[in-house]
């Protein structure tokens, strides 16, 4: 896994969301379009160091989350600034759909 992208619990979520820009990726072990979506987020999360915080939430082990959030999908990416939801990207999706999304919570 990527050391840009921080692993997130029910216990630590809306603290670690809670100033500036998030995107986070909700996700399961078993999910194979979450796997295939991984290399794409890892590259965006590289791309946006310093200025974005990347997350992953898996679904299973925090069912408190997915639940506040309606996560009835996955992958599913929701983007966050200053702990509220501003845009959501669901299903398996190319690293420039990420970047676009990035690049608009940036504006």
């Amino acid at each position: 896994m990527a050391e840009n992208i921080k692993h997130l619990r029910d216990s630590d979520f809306d603290s670690t969301i809670g100033q500036g820009i998030a995107i986070v990726d909700f996700w399961a072990e078993w999910c194979m379009p979450c796997k295939a979506l991984a290399p794409a987020f890892e590259q965006v999360a590289n791309k946006y160091v310093g200025k974005v915080l990347f997350a992953k939430v898996n679904v299973d082990e925090n069912p408190n989350t997915a639940s506040k959030f309606r996560i009835m999908s996955i992958p599913t990416l929701l983007v966050f600034k200053d702990g509220k939801v501003i845009d959501q990207i669901t299903g398996l999706v190319p690293a420039k759909k990420i970047e676009s999304v990035v690049e608009k919570a940036l504006k």
